[in-house]
């Protein structure tokens, strides 16, 4: 006798750069630990900040600051802020951008801020719904004849009857929800909520009274609700600022070709005016105040933050003023730097001007040592399910040292490729070496540019 059994398909997780970051590895006092560290390694001060920032956001302490880590390339400042994002969970909002993001030949600079701004700002609606829930216990629709006249009969109405765990009710739906079950394609012994209101239809699943019908169908059973058949059913939605910006200022076209091919070809990125946004925030606030919503100030990251411009720092200054906004989080690898938009003599720390330093609280990132580098690598190797030797790790730990941290990182698959062309599963310290000689670092490109500049343009 032939057997039928499910394959499950194996579920592969993309690596990225910043993909084994789950946590900032702190204690439950808030201290940096050694063993457990969520995939950190060093970085113990930086990590205490930012858990710090963490308990503030929480506590919505936080709205409308800003901090800015600062350190050089390759020290940590993006993983810090997607460990930080980790922290707060999927509730709560997260945006990352990158200075040069800002710029667009269609929209505003100061327009691309607020946008990102709105983005970083959930809103959390909960909204108390009557439904009928159960399972579908009769489904009869009644038939009338046609007002129009002719032979034909229309659906008059729909006899429902359903049943939960406390009882039994019978209900009579408009032709309108009938189409709705049709659609949802709903039988007898499916579970199914209405929703009074709107008459939205849902179907929940089968019940679990025919799970033991022979059904090879991929069939998802559920139990028999609770509660009487009518109740009432606490409905949570998640959405930010700026989808509900975006939701209002769509015009509202009609049904005919006309106006469908004007929405078309109308430009893909439009500017949200001021004045909408103010209506979107007074409806907001009414929300909140009915306790309808409620307001989740997120994360706004904004990385390489010296690629902005004096406009976008002036434009900064009053929107971290704003009574609704996120926290921001500023990332710079410069020092004493130009000011885009301002002369050439004149620098400001971090390529930021001084009235936007003073309003942040800066973290700094500090240079790994050679045993941080060597267990940064590891961690990579594990995570990307590749084996080193112990000499491989040493000339790995050496380049990330001399040369640089993403460079030591960046050979590994190359060597990985080498090792296995060589018929080995282990990286050896003559896959390194060879991946050296086909990739070499910025140190040694600057040099060969400088001994054979004759042959550049």
């Amino acid at each position: 006798m032939g057997q039928v059994s499910e394959v499950s398909a194996k579920n592969e997780s993309k690596v990225t750069s910043h993909s084994h970051i789950k946590h900032l590895g702190l204690s439950s006092t808030g201290v940096a630990i050694t063993n457990d560290t969520g995939g950190f390694v060093g970085q113990a001060e930086a990590r205490e900040a930012g858990g710090i920032i963490v308990d503030l956001i929480k506590t919505k302490k936080m709205a409308g600051k800003a901090i800015l880590l600062a350190g050089g390339p390759g020290t940590g400042k993006t993983a810090l802020a997607l460990a930080i994002s980790q922290e707060l969970g999927p509730k709560v909002p997260f945006c990352p951008i990158v200075g040069s993001q800002i710029f667009s030949a269609e929209v505003k600079k100061t327009e691309l801020l607020m946008e990102n701004f709105r983005r970083a700002i959930g809103l959390r609606i909960k909204e108390i719904k009557e439904v009928y829930e159960g399972e579908v216990t009769e489904l009869t629709p009644e038939e009338s004849e046609n007002p129009l006249g002719g032979y034909g009969k229309t659906i008059s109405h729909v006899i429902l009857g359903l049943k939960s765990a406390k009882g039994t009710k019978t209900l009579r739906l408009d032709p309108s929800i009938y189409e709705s079950i049709q659609k949802e394609r709903i039988v007898i012994g499916d579970v199914i909520y209405i929703e009074s209101n709107t008459g939205a239809v849902k179907r929940v699943g089968r019940s679990d009274a025919y799970a033991t019908e022979f059904d090879l169908e991929a069939e998802e059973y559920v139990p028999l609700p609770k509660g009487d058949v009518h109740k009432k059913k606490e409905i949570v939605q998640d959405v930010t600022l700026h989808d509900l910006d975006v939701a209002n200022s769509r015009p509202q076209g009609g049904q005919d070709v006309i106006s469908m091919m004007g929405q078309l070809l109308k430009p893909r990125k439009t500017e949200i005016t001021d004045k909408l946004r103010l209506e979107v925030n007074n409806i907001v606030s009414k929300y909140i105040n009915q306790g309808i919503a409620e307001l989740i100030p997120g994360v706004l990251f904004i990385d390489e933050v010296n690629m902005l411009d004096i406009e976008c720092f002036t434009y900064l200054n009053r929107a971290l003023e704003s009574p609704i906004a996120p926290v921001v989080i500023f990332a710079s690898n410069r020092g004493l730097t130009t000011i885009r938009g301002c002369d050439a003599d004149e620098k400001g720390p971090h390529g930021c001007p001084p009235d936007l330093i003073d309003r942040l609280l800066i973290v700094r990132t500090l240079p790994y040592n050679i045993q941080e580098v060597r267990s940064i690598v590891l961690k990579r190797s594990r995570h990307e399910n590749l084996s080193l030797s112990q000499e491989a790790l040493d000339r790995l730990a050496y380049l990330g040292s001399a040369k640089s941290l993403r460079y030591s990182l960046q050979l590994l698959s190359p060597a990985s490729i080498l090792a296995g062309v060589s018929g080995r599963n282990e990286i050896a310290a003559e896959d390194v070496l060879q991946a050296e000689d086909l990739f070499i670092d910025a140190k040694r490109s600057a040099l060969i540019l400088e001994a054979n500049s004759k042959y550049y343009l």
